[in-house]
């Protein structure tokens, strides 16, 4: 039986259920605040919300050392020894570019066997600088180790080897550069100091018929690698030379159709500063990112390779053409095996010339160079008044050209890879900045300052 109190209690209604709070998308950041195996000083940021990467910025931090502006007021035959000092891996590039820009505003031309001396020595670089990344610095990658120390224990013969090449790179260079493989003395505008004799160039032969040989093998072996799944539709820029692999002279093209001379460059191609960057970014008018580099060269001149690099790219599963840019470290010992043949050729048939260097005869003038850097394109270009003095210098890079691009790649790469956990993901965008060989200090050379009195 019910009470009259109780049944006059009126009924309670249930409290209404609270609403879920919606689940915050979970958050990931990744920082790399000193990058490992790269030339410099560089940093990595990615920031990830949810599915979605908020931001990708690879940050070069390294201070800059305005070499345009020590190179103002000079004279212009201390240009190649001056910017030489921008990278002690690749110093040719510079000499060669700074050397071709001179000849360019001073009206002057290099040929016959003082430019198969310079193709040589770019060679000497080639094969120096592209060993030294794919076996020591990037092979470590897809080995799941943390550097070449730990590859020497577990497999000894592949470190020997990539030794023994990169001091065949080193020898080269010090041959024709005047007993120096870091920042050469021997080369000038022009042409060279002291041209070398037969005997010191065909003393190489016997080492260079074994290279071809031990970079093939090492083609293959990293050929093997598990490669990860990424592919873009690269806008390749680079040189092109009708005869011949383009190294050291050419025009500029790139895989859309560009073709122009080097001394066109500053109409089609413009430098940004970006915030997060002591190096500029370069792109194309109309801010638009392109690759340079090992893979853009084997894109736009496949038809130039030897026949023998051709048929080593197809038996390491390379087409026509590459769009997965971990396979840059198979295309860079295509490339050394080409650079030994190349070398290989040139030294059979160089006879020594009647002089060193062309006749120089001072005067005002704009010139423009670019040569193929291991890492792409660096170009050069001067003006020089009556007295022959530097009044404006400006060199582009290759690492500041390739820095948008490897955003991009950054950014595909961690979209593709975010079921991957924090440390591997962190590896792999490591891995990605590597495919570009980065060399940090050669981008961090310009800075523009502008001060402003109020």
């Amino acid at each position: 039986m019910t009470s009259k109190s109780a049944a006059r209690k009126p009924a309670t209604k249930a409290a209404p259920k609270k609403k879920a709070a919606p689940k915050k998308a979970a958050t990931r950041t990744i920082k790399v605040d000193a990058l490992a195996r790269v030339e410099g000083e560089g940093a990595l940021l990615v920031r990830v919300r949810g599915d979605e990467v908020q931001d990708v910025k690879f940050r070069i931090y390294e201070p800059p050392r305005f070499f345009e502006a020590l190179l103002r007021g000079r004279k212009y035959a201390e240009a190649p020894d001056i910017t030489a000092r921008i990278c002690g891996i690749c110093p040719i590039a510079y000499i060669m570019g700074a050397s071709q820009a001179m000849e360019d505003a001073l009206g002057i031309t290099v040929t016959g066997p003082l430019r198969d001396l310079r193709r040589i020595i770019y060679c000497g670089e080639w094969i120096e600088s592209h060993v030294l990344h794919a076996a020591m610095l990037h092979a470590p990658d897809f080995l799941g180790l943390d550097d070449v120390l730990l590859l020497a224990k577990s497999n000894p013969q592949v470190v020997e080897t990539a030794l023994r090449l990169k001091k065949l790179g080193n020898t080269i260079l010090e041959t024709i550069g005047g007993g120096r493989a870091v920042h050469p003395v021997n080369l000038k505008v022009g042409g060279f100091y002291k041209v070398p004799r037969q005997e010191a160039l065909r003393a190489l032969t016997g080492e260079l018929e074994w290279a071809i040989g031990a970079a093939q093998d090492l083609a293959r072996l990293f050929a093997g690698f598990d490669f990860p799944d990424f592919d873009d539709d690269y806008l390749c820029v680079s040189l092109r030379h009708p005869d011949e692999y383009a190294i050291h002279e050419g025009r500029i093209v790139s895989s859309t159709g560009l073709d122009i001379a080097v001394q066109e460059f500053p109409d089609h191609f413009e430098e940004e500063h970006v915030a997060h960057s002591n190096a500029l970014h370069g792109v194309l008018r109309g801010a638009e990112p392109y690759l340079v580099g090992p893979i853009a060269r084997y894109n736009n001149n496949h038809a130039q390779l030897s026949p023998l690099a051709k048929r080593l790219a197809k038996e390491c599963g390379l087409g026509r053409k590459v769009t997965n840019p971990f396979h840059s470290i198979i295309v860079r010992m295509v490339e050394t095996v080409y650079a030994c043949e190349e070398s290989l050729r040139l030294i059979k048939r160089y006879e020594v010339p009647d002089e060193s260097c062309v006749t120089i005869a001072e005067k005002a003038g704009e010139g423009h160079g670019c040569t193929e850097a291991p890492r792409g394109i660096c170009y050069h270009r001067y003006r020089i008044d009556g007295e022959a003095r530097i009044t404006q210098a400006t060199i582009v890079p290759p690492t500041s050209q390739n820095q948008k691009r490897i955003e991009r790649d950054l950014l595909g790469v961690v979209r593709k890879n975010l079921h991957l956990d924090q440390k591997a993901l962190t590896w792999r965008c490591e891995q990605t900045i590597r495919n570009y060989d980065p060399c940090i200090s050669c981008a961090t050379h310009f800075l523009k300052l502008t001060v402003e009195e109020v």
